[in-house]
């Protein structure tokens, strides 16, 4: 059976991101190519089978996977030494880079999908399965170039998604931009906190601070190449936090409203399979750390309802954790008494 993907492709920084799309891409039987500017990324990329260093001649696909900052002459150049060539780039900020090539062969893109490890030994070729993946063309891309693109998104399992280069920029801004540098400052409040105090920290603390652990001078780059979009929503959020800043103790309904309109925030987010949330409840089963355990809970669990969202906390000094499955609600009490069947002490 033919392969659907390009081939030869050739990816230029390996990266985790770089490292992820050839690493998808050989498994799906396309010829890979590897370039970097540190050539240990290159062995170490290789030797997890995302392809080889050997030079390549006519690559069909050209997939630039570096900072930000050296997109536009990674990108001009695979333009130039490859004359029939496609060529993507994979980073997240888009309107820069795509108005400074001005090129037919030229589609630019951004996987949202990543890691808080970086680097060739964190990728994953099934990093991209279910991810949305933005195609921004620019004003002269042609076509073909869009479709062929997109065609190899959907054969390494993401979800196209066509932005103009500014509306991608405001996006990624408000979903993943503003949110990373939110994260970072609660996480900066626990450098130098009492001692103690963050042993009390549970599943919460880790969900909001989870992705500061991410590449800062990455992320440095990121930033610097939108704030024209990220700015404002910092300012929405600085007038926000003086609101509240004011309101605590003082004005009860104040905060309210701004607990309510956060709330209402988190249904916009897409669910399951991209549509938005539905009423949901979870089920609360500890579970011992020893092998099996978890198998067992997923194959007893799946026997009565489908799972809709799966977390794990691990209890603080004991060998025990507690798994929060999110079933849909009408499902919640059957899943309930049908563990405690199988000898789990579950509960809502």
């Amino acid at each position: 059976m033919t392969s659907a993907v390009p081939s030869p492709v050739l990816v230029v920084g390996c990266g985790l991101i770089g490292t992820s799309v050839a690493l998808a891409l050989a498994e799906r039987g396309a010829q890979v190519h590897l370039e970097d500017h540190d050539p240990r990324n290159v062995g170490v990329a290789a030797e997890a089978g995302a392809g080889t260093s050997d030079p390549v001649e006519a690559p069909e696909l050209v997939v630039v996977a570096t900072p930000p900052a050296a997109v536009v002459p990674a990108v001009e150049d695979a333009l130039r030494r490859f004359p029939d060539a496609v060529v993507t780039d994979v980073a997240s900020v888009k309107a820069a880079i795509v108005e400074a090539v001005d090129d037919p062969r030229f589609v630019g893109g951004h996987p949202m999908a990543g890691k808080e490890r970086s680097g060739p030994a964190a990728g994953s070729g099934q990093l991209f399965e279910g991810r949305s993946w933005a195609i921004v063309p620019g004003e002269r891309s042609a076509s073909s170039a869009v479709d062929l693109l997109e065609r190899t998104v959907v054969e390494i399992g993401a979800v196209p998604r066509r932005f103009g280069p500014r509306a991608h920029d405001e996006a990624v801004a408000l979903v993943s931009h503003v949110p990373h540098l939110m994260a970072n400052l609660t996480a900066s409040l626990l450098d130098g906190a009492p001692d103690g105090h963050v042993d009390l920290a549970g599943q919460g603390l880790r969900d909001v601070t989870r992705i500061a652990r991410s590449d800062a001078d990455l992320w440095v780059d990121i930033l610097g190449h939108n704030s024209s979009a990220i700015t404002p929503l910092l300012t929405t959020l600085r007038d926000r936090l003086d609101t509240l800043i004011g309101a605590v103790g003082e004005d009860p309904s104040a905060v309210d409203g701004l607990l309510k309109q956060g709330r209402a925030g988190t249904t916009t987010i897409p669910g399951k399979h991209g549509d938005l949330p539905t009423d949901v409840t979870s089920v609360f089963v500890p579970i011992d750390d020893t092998p099996g355990e978890l198998s067992r809970l997923f194959g007893d669990a799946a026997e009565v309802v489908n799972i809709e969202d799966l977390r794990i906390d691990h209890e603080v000094g004991r060998p025990v954790g507690l798994v929060e499955i999110v079933v849909l609600s009408g499902r919640a009490d059957t899943l309930v008494e049908a563990m405690r069947a199988k000898g789990w002490s579950a509960y809502r």
